[in-house]
């Protein structure tokens, strides 16, 4: 292991043998090279551990306890475990692109004020077509400006100082809107910055309505149970009002294919989609 890595990256898994293999090697494949990645097992069944041992590099380490205790528990986990300076974020279904690490180092070092940073977002599918961009707003007023509409702040692309996660941390509770949940409590004792270039690709499949319902009904219950405990009436009012018009908008996705109503994806420009194949390259060729 590098004796004192500035970054942590902390990725949880669940039964994740078909997508984490390309996951690693996005981490391999970074132009910053001074960072550890935990992979917090949560209790897979399936090929996950042999696939991450597979990666010949002491800077990974696959952590598992066989339970399966859910996606906070697991970051709490990490963090108590981290040893670096700032912590990043990932899915085991995601992709980061090669400079990821190098701009989010470069942009907490360079303002020591900003406690977490996030990146627009690629999305695609399983069968790699590109679907949009997300992108995401640079100052702090901006993205916090409406908490009850949701903070559109993709938590896989989030890297912060580790002090910072460690002061608000994960709740169980959470789970399913456990990003939400933490950027709630925390925005208005905190700092956050957006970068507008796309760092990271999210693989964004359409789920079951159930489980996407599941989700929408977390981000309620959670959120208004935060937004009544900090005595914030109007924006527990204003949440109920609207997850139901974000329930309708989730229908209209899964069963017609209409995205209008739902997080608004931008086209990829040229230079964006040419970086997308030079990723898939670069993860062929690091791949076990």
């Amino acid at each position: 292991m590098i004796a004192t890595p500035l970054v942590t990256i902390g990725l949880p898994l669940y039964n994740a043998q078909r997508t984490i293999a390309e996951a690693i090697a996005s981490v391999l494949g970074q132009t910053y090279q001074n960072w550890e990645l935990l992979i917090m097992d949560d209790g897979s069944s399936d090929a996950s551990g042999g696939i991450a041992c597979g990666f010949n590099d002491a800077r990974i380490r696959w952590i598992s306890d066989g339970q399966n205790k859910g996606i906070s528990w697991r970051l709490n986990q990490a963090l108590d475990l981290a040893r670096g300076e700032y912590f990043c974020r990932m899915d085991a279904d995601d992709m980061s692109f090669p400079q990821r690490l190098q701009v989010q180092v470069s942009a907490l070092q360079a303002d020591s004020t900003i406690d977490l940073v996030a990146s627009s977002v690629m999305t695609f599918t399983s069968g790699l077509d590109i679907t949009g961009v997300i992108e995401v707003a640079t100052d702090h007023a901006v993205i916090c400006a409406r908490p009850w509409n949701g903070f559109h702040f993709p938590h896989p692309s989030w890297m912060g100082k580790t002090s910072w996660f460690r002061q608000f941390r994960y709740v169980s509770q959470a789970d399913g809107a456990e990003d939400q949940h933490l950027l709630y409590r925390a925005f208005a004792r905190s700092r956050f910055h957006g970068i507008p270039e796309v760092l990271l690709a999210y693989r964004d499949d359409r789920q079951s309505f159930r489980k996407l319902l599941s989700r929408r009904l977390r981000f309620w219950k959670v959120f208004m149970m935060e937004a009544c405990r900090q005595r914030r009436y109007r924006d527990a009012l204003i949440v109920s009002l609207r997850q139901p018009a974000k329930i309708a908008a989730d229908l209209l996705f899964m069963f017609g294919g209409i995205r209008a109503a739902r997080n608004r994806l931008v086209p990829p420009g040229e230079q964006q989609v040419a970086a997308w194949h030079a990723l898939r390259a670069i993860i062929r060729s690091r791949q076990i």
